[in-house]
């Protein structure tokens, strides 16, 4: 943040002033500006989510910012100062790349051939080449744009400079090329898919089809970063690119900006669909500017850019405020709704509808997630969502995947104990898929009682497997079909719900089936049913307790 921070206040300092008196106290603004954030970020005990993302965003409203400030009413356009760091980048990339493969090919030789050589080595070089050669290099590629300092220049100064800022900012052939003949005509490819499937889903599955929000996010930033970079490529193709694509992005984003809205209505707000609804806005406003606006005055995008991400990590209309107060709302809401939620103490109902299952499971994944849980009052500030779900609500945790399948995993508490009186002997089996010959019967083990021998086989067909007890006749005394096994573990007939407990006790663990003849008990030590995988839903290991009668 310090160094991001410096050195956009040196581009402005450079563009708007010429006096060291004023270059130092931006440099000290810089490391107040610095020390501030330090002290705000030291107060967390980890780096979570949230002060990643602010970080992140305030980092890329920085870098906007080092490409918008220096060429604020100045003769270079936004655009190309935008080319230039685009190319400074990229230029700067490689040239770190190919010092950090050779730095390492050095390392190693000197490692095989000489002496031993410590194996941080290869993480310093790429420390210092990354911390110090690649942003140097980079800030060295940027030009030196027109500014206040321009009147104490000669004539022929100001043209030597002028030359090497039009050079910088000129768009490489190959580049050009990659854009009008390539990338242009690949994105028009996929604009016509993105239409043709909205205009068929426009009254059905669009509005509520998650999948599409991210492509729309992508066309939206492909179409501006096309449009900046294309600005000033004099092609048919460019020019066309330039007049349509901004039309079109404008109605593709306000579809996307409604559809993110009604999903609100069943999630409610975080931070990502806040991000998305946000960048819909400005990709709309960016779109109807890119329309009728000249290329020359883009930098206006740039200044709202930077307003939007400013406004989306300072409180009080923050990403992280307004979705921490949305969930907690929604989740307080439902629970009062349902009679759980009573003096700052929940009371357990697993007779909940399963739309509110779903809303409560949601709610709390991500307060979890974002590490919100500890603050609210009716929650143990150590409670854990796959211990402490079941025990709090009632009814298992609700895990919404792509494919709303069902995902079931328990294990055995290794210190619960085991009844085993009245049996006669004990062994463990293992049910996992096998590509070879999944018919194949398996000898699990062998016994004696009175006199007679006993042996307990498993046979891999029917998945996930059959468990037979027979005498020394062969005669079978008693079989289990293990698939009835695994779904009487599963009590979430209905939905998509997570069953996730890591100390489960031997008598939750326990399925016993018998007859007249004998009995098996079979105690899950870990269990998983995944009905998404289509060869083999379900795996895992078990005690088996075996008694003749």
């Amino acid at each position: 943040i310090g160094a991001s921070l410096g050195f956009t206040l040196q581009g402005s300092w450079e563009r708007f002033f010429s006096k060291m008196s004023y270059r130092i106290v931006l440099i000290g603004v810089c490391m107040l500006l610095t020390l501030g954030y330090y002290l705000i970020v030291r107060q967390d005990a980890t780096t979570g989510i949230e002060t990643w993302i602010r970080t992140s965003v305030a980092l890329f409203a920085l870098l906007i910012a080092f490409v918008w400030v220096p060429v604020i009413k100045s003769t270079v356009s936004f655009n190309e100062s935008f080319m230039a760091v685009f190319k400074a980048f990229f230029i700067a990339l490689l040239f770190s790349g190919v010092l950090f493969i050779g730095t390492t090919l050095i390392i190693e030789a000197i490692d095989l051939l000489l002496f031993r050589v410590p194996e941080k080595s290869y993480l310093h070089a790429l420390n210092i080449i990354g911390v110090l050669f690649a942003p140097i290099y980079f800030l060295s590629l940027i030009p030196v744009y027109p500014g206040f300092s321009d009147q104490f220049l000669t004539t022929e100064a100001l043209t030597q400079r002028d030359e090497k800022t039009a050079k910088s900012c000129t768009c490489p052939k190959f580049l050009e090329i990659l854009i009008s003949y390539i990338i242009i005509p690949l994105l028009s490819i996929y604009t016509i898919i993105l239409v043709i499937y909205i205009a068929i889903n426009i009254t059905g599955n669009f509005w509520t089809d998650n999948r599409l929000e991210p492509m729309l996010v992508g066309f939206a930033i492909a179409v501006i970063l096309v449009c900046i970079l294309a600005s000033n490529l004099e092609n048919r193709f460019a020019e066309l690119f330039r007049k349509i694509f901004p039309k079109i992005m404008v109605l593709t984003v306000l579809f996307q900006i409604v559809s993110s809205i009604l999903r609100t209505q069943d999630t409610g707000i975080t931070f990502g669909r806040y991000y998305v609804i946000l960048f819909g806005i400005f990709a709309g406003i960016s779109g109807i500017l890119l329309s009728f606006i000249n290329v020359r005055k883009n930098g206006i995008i740039a200044a709202l850019l930077i307003g939007f991400s400013v406004i989306s990590i300072i409180p009080p209309m923050d990403a992280f405020t307004i979705s921490r107060a949305n969930q907690e709302d929604m989740l307080k809401s439902v629970l009062i709704q349902n009679n759980m939620l009573q003096n700052d103490t929940i009371t357990p109902n697993p007779s909940v509808p399963e739309d509110d299952k779903k809303t409560i499971s949601n709610t709390l994944n991500y307060l979890v997630m974002m590490d919100y849980t500890k603050t609210i009052p009716y929650l143990e500030p150590d409670f854990d969502p796959y211990n402490d779900f079941y025990e709090t609500f009632g009814f298992y945790r609700y895990e919404e995947s792509l494919y709303r399948q069902e995902s079931i995993y328990l294990m055995l508490d290794q210190h619960s104990p085991i009844n085993i009186s009245g049996y006669d002997t004990f062994c463990v089996v293992n049910f996992y898929f096998q590509e070879v010959n999944p018919e194949t019967v398996e000898r699990i083990c062998e016994f004696d009682k009175n006199g007679k021998t006993y042996t307990m086989t498993k046979e891999n067909a029917p998945d996930p497997g059959l468990l037979s007890l027979s005498d020394e006749k062969g005669q079978v005394l008693i079989s289990v079909n293990m698939k009835d096994v695994f779904e009487s573990f599963d009590t979430a007939a209905v939905g998509a719900y997570q069953i996730s407990k890591e100390s489960m006790p031997a008598v939750e663990a326990t399925i016993t089936q018998e007859n007249d003849k004998a009995a098996i008990s079979l105690v899950a030590m870990n269990l998983n049913i995944d009905k998404s995988n289509s060869k083999q839903p379900y795996s895992g290991d078990f005690y088996v307790i075996i008694k003749i009668k």
